[in-house]
């Protein structure tokens, strides 16, 4: 792990591999740069540089006061791979991440060779504007371990609490005790709160792949499959799973990822 200051602030990431070519990856709302941990050794293996951080916010970068917006944290990934020196890399994000990348694309597509948006949307809608609503309301009374243990609930499928009893408890262990204060638990829930990218993102010229877990109920599938429709010449493909894919089926996930970006590389 390192640190980096961008944008008055302090990053913590991790840089690893020695590929040509590198992949960025932009983690969702409260989750630190280990959300990636089933993703980056296949990267790895694939050949490839992975770039990965804590969203201001979050694990060991700073938390300033909010409210932060997909933008702010846009720039923030931005200035760290200036600071880098990582240029024409592969940009992918999950979630709020897929929200801070679209931010990305459409105000740095020079420095990117692809973009991937998982499990996100162009604008909340009033479906999970109302979720969200509820979650701003829990975490100051309740505590945002509390909330990340409902939000559980929708990240995974049925069959997954069934028969992975394991993984499970493993997972709930880390929402309990995760110790995201509540500011900066809400000065990130209003990136996804107020983030709208639905009238721009016919602007977007880089390739860019629309994924979703065929069975999310967070972020139901309609809503990135509206993403898909807006961008001009954008892939779509779905994966086994629901908002937690990444985390129930990386393989398949990582396979999907992997396909593209391969097909969008240096050649």
């Amino acid at each position: 792990m390192a640190v980096a200051t961008v944008n008055g602030i302090e990053l913590n990431y991790a840089l690893e591999g020695d590929g040509k070519e590198t992949i960025v990856l932009i983690n969702g709302l409260a989750d630190d740069l280990d959300t990636w941990v089933l993703q980056v050794d296949d990267f790895l293996a694939a050949g490839y540089r992975v770039l990965r951080f804590d969203n201001r916010g979050i694990g060991r970068s700073s938390k300033p006061a909010g409210p932060y917006s997909s933008k702010m944290l846009a720039d923030d990934a931005k200035g760290l791979v200036d600071e880098l020196g990582v240029t024409s890399f592969h940009l992918m994000g999950v979630s709020m991440g897929g929200m801070i990348a679209q931010e990305y694309a459409l105000s740095y597509p020079r420095d990117l060779r692809s973009v991937t948006f998982a499990c996100t949307y162009a604008a909340p809608g009033p479906f999970c504007s109302r979720m969200f609503a509820m979650w701003a309301d829990m975490a100051p009374v309740l505590g945002v371990p509390f909330v990340m243990r409902d939000v559980t609930l929708w990240a995974f499928t049925v069959p997954f609490f069934e028969q992975r009893g394991e993984d499970l408890a493993e997972f709930e262990t880390a929402m309990r005790y995760m110790d995201q204060p509540t500011h900066a638990y809400l000065a990130q829930l209003a990136v996804i709160q107020n983030h709208d990218t639905t009238g721009r993102l016919g602007q977007l010229t880089v390739p860019s792949l629309v994924l979703a877990g065929e069975e999310d109920i967070l972020i139901p599938v309609s809503l990135s499959r509206q993403i898909h429709d807006a961008v001009p010449g954008s892939e779509w493909a779905t994966t086994k799973g629901g908002h937690g894919c990444i985390w129930e089926h990386p393989a398949e996930f990582n396979k999907t990822f992997l396909d593209f970006v391969q097909r969008h590389g240096k050649g």
